[in-house]
């Protein structure tokens, strides 16, 4: 026992002569009567030039490190310069093997960096050119490999780190970069914290100022939180977050706007888990909100929360970031938008559900999906009403009148002509995606009960349903694009039925021209990935069908009775004759050869004549080649000029259809005279072959007359009578 008393003894009396050692070195020894020397060492081993102009102290409880006024300097242009640095370890904390950091304080710190016109920064000449670095020989192999070394030798004993305050204040970091003239600024960089210990929070404070000069961007920042983080450094925290960002400058137009970040993290990166808990963040009256969990780091993550926007105004929002304007046919619209979901799904899936989405007074509701692994989009949303018309930017006089202005003339040059699709990024969707709405109105159309279908896989884009209710009928369209080639395929198919032409053209395109319920069926397959392409590639038909209908303005009656009283040589009396033209039924099909339409089947019962037409349209120059025959076969109208003779019946008025279906459509059909001389031509033999049976009819009743009177006068009266019929029977009346 005294052995070890006296053991003990020794090692205290030791510890107190290292103490008393340190403590007459710190009282004894001026550090800077060595600032010289410390200068020159620095002067001879780098190209920088050191000057201490300040103090240089140390202390011995808290032990520590003093130093002021420190400036270095690279080819006469100041590097780094330093107001203070004060150091301080608790001389106590060493003893105890447990490390305490009593004060660490950096103030004006200035530090200027930059690169040259050949992209060196001059950071990298603080060594002389050709000294190479010392490096350290390998170490040889040890004997026993980490799966060698008996069990328990991996683990390391919890860091046991103490800090009692850390203050950085008045720092500035300057860089430039002279080749492309780029330079930022980082000042009045000040960060305060204190009790830093591993195991629970601590506070923390940093504000700072970071400016730019391409393009012109400036933030001013203030950051408050208190953080915390484990022994082993797998587990960390950070609570109470207020960070604020006043930002300025060429990105928000010179408006001043101001983000702010708040909420609390964990993370803990043994168990991959990390959680966001009352998360908000907002840039202007942008506002987003979250509570979130994710669970697994790598490429299956698993999430569950959820997240909202609230509702903001786009318009408001565009004017703080000083951003161009949205102009609107509706100045009230994109004043109140609004989303919100929860977030969960199994992992590599992240799922939203109870999805809504807020425009004005329209709402999308459904959900969605996204898998990690091959970037697949599942989307179920259907909304209630909208008229995407008061979305549209508002089309003013000089709009329109240097869009015709600007529109190619026949013998311009085509516009350029770029790509429709970006195949590569079709080639690479993976989509499910399933669209109602209840009513959309667009370029003044009304359609309701719309349903689309999309689905894409491999570089094939199908639209398996797109339909919905039109002007009292309905339609239906299928659309598959193969996109696999660099020529991609094209097959469109589509039904209309008994959809009211008259409230649709007007509507559409403020035409009023043809009434009826229309009825068509598309087929048509193409290639190509320019609107040109597609055009002239087009093959298919188009089957058309109206019933009951009417040609609202263009009353084809009195283009017929103009033929007819031409035939009759007479002129037509009656002045009221209405604008329109009724029909039954009129049908046909258009065969699509490229840019061009052909139909060489129009049929159409009208009121005492049968229409009938054949024709081409031409889209790329937008014209009209049509020919239409209106077939007499009937009493067409009440005016004696426009009686139907004999003459006139079964012949064919013609009516031609010419010219830009672009402009004025009322105005394109009229009574064709060059081709009423062909029907001139057939009433006149019609009149022909009428007179030469009077002429025949003529002659038998003479020659029947004659025999008649001659058989009476041998006969007698009632024997004649008798011969006479007989007569009648053999002359064939």
């Amino acid at each position: 026992m005294k052995a070890v008393r006296y053991v003990a003894l020794a090692i205290v009396g030791l510890l107190i002569l290292a103490v008393a050692a340190v403590a007459i070195a710190v009282a004894v020894i001026d550090p800077n009567t060595y600032k010289p020397q410390i200068e020159e060492v620095v002067e001879n081993k780098t190209n920088l030039d050191l000057i201490l102009a300040g103090d240089i102290g140390w202390s011995f409880i808290p032990l520590g490190l003093e130093l002021n006024d420190v400036e270095a300097t690279l080819e006469d242009e100041r590097l780094v310069k330093l107001d203070q640095l004060v150091a301080q370890v608790s001389f106590w904390s060493l003893v105890t093997m447990s490390p305490r950091v009593d004060t660490f304080l950096l103030s004006g710190l200035d530090a200027n960096l930059s690169v040259d016109e050949n992209g060196t920064g001059n950071w990298t000449r603080v060594m002389p050119e050709g000294e190479e670095q010392p490096q350290q020989e390998e170490p040889d192999a040890p004997a026993e490999t980490a799966e060698e070394q008996p069990e328990g030798s991996g683990t390391s004993e919890p860091l046991n780190f103490n800090v009692e305050s850390v203050e950085i204040s008045n720092a500035r970091v300057h860089y430039e970069d002279k080749g492309t003239g780029q330079a930022f600024t980082l000042e009045d960089f000040t960060v305060n914290a204190s009790e830093i210990t591993l195991g629970s929070s601590f506070p923390l404070d940093v504000s700072f100022r970071f400016a730019t000069n391409q393009p012109q961007f400036e933030v001013q920042g203030d950051i408050s939180a208190r953080l915390a983080a484990n022994e082993a450094l797998n587990e960390f925290g950070v609570s109470d977050l207020e960070a604020i960002f006043d930002m300025n400058g060429e990105p928000f137009g010179g408006e001043s706007v101001r983000a702010e970040i708040a909420g609390s993290l964990e993370a803990n990166l043994e168990n991959e888990t990390a959680t966001l808990n009352g998360f908000t963040a907002s840039l202007a009256d942008l506002t987003l909100n979250t509570d979130l969990t994710v669970n697994g780091f790598g490429d299956k993550p698993k999430l569950e929360g959820s997240l909202s926007i609230d509702e903001f105004s786009l318009k408001a929002l565009l004017a703080a970031l000083g951003q161009p304007a949205i102009e609107t046919e509706d100045p009230d619209v994109m004043k109140a938008v609004a989303f919100s979901t929860n977030i969960g799904g199994p992992a590599g899936t992240v799922e939203l559900s109870d999805l809504t989405i807020s425009l004005d007074d329209t709402t999308f509701q459904g959900n969605a999906s996204y898998a990690l692994a091959n970037s697949g989009i599942g989307l179920n949303l259907q909304g209630d009403a909208i008229n995407a018309d008061r979305y549209l930017p508002p089309a003013s006089e000089e709009q329109t009148d240097a869009a015709a202005e600007e529109a190619p003339q026949g013998g311009g040059a085509p516009a350029e002509e770029g790509d429709l699709l970006p195949l590569d990024t079709l080639r690479s969707l993976a989509l499910d995606i399933n669209l109602g709405l209840g009513e959309l109105i667009v370029s003044n159309l009304t359609i309701k009960e719309i349903k689309s279908v999309i689905t894409a896989r491999n570089g094939v884009l199908e639209v398996q349903d797109f339909s919905g209710k039109l002007y009292e009928g309905s339609f239906g369209a299928k659309v598959t694009l193969d996109a696999r080639t660099d020529n991609p395929k094209w097959s469109i198919g589509s039904k209309v039925n008994n959809v009211q032409t008259l409230p649709l053209l007007t509507d559409l395109a403020e035409v009023d021209m043809l009434a009826g319920g229309a009825n068509l069926s598309v087929d048509v397959n193409t290639t190509g990935n320019r609107i040109s392409a597609l055009r002239s590639n087009a093959k298919g038909d188009i089957n058309f069908n109206l019933a009951e209908g009417e040609f609202t303005r263009m009353n084809l009656t009195r283009m017929a009775c103009q033929g007819i009283a031409l035939a009759n040589q007479e002129s037509l009396s009656t002045s009221d004759w209405g604008t329109s033209t009724p029909f039954n039924d009129m049908k046909g099909t258009l065969k699509i050869d490229g840019n061009t339409l052909n139909n060489t089947d129009l049929v159409a019962a009208l009121a005492g004549m049968r229409l009938e037409g054949d024709g081409t349209v031409d889209l790329a120059a937008s014209d009209l080649d049509y020919e239409v025959g209106l077939r007499i076969v009937g009493e067409i109208h009440r005016d004696e000029a426009c009686r139907v003779t004999e003459y006139v019946e079964n012949v064919v008025i013609p009516v031609e259809c010419r010219g830009d279906f672009a402009e004025d459509p009322a105005g394109l059909c009229s009574f064709d005279g060059s081709r009423f001389r062909d029907t001139l031509k057939t009433i006149a033999a019609n009149a022909a072959k009428a007179k030469a049976r009077e002429k025949v009819d003529e002659a038998k009743s003479k020659a029947e007359d004659k025999v008649s009177e001659k058989l009476q006068e041998k006969l007698g009266e009632e024997s004649g009578e008798k011969v006479k019929d007989a007569l009648k029977g053999l002359f064939g009346q």
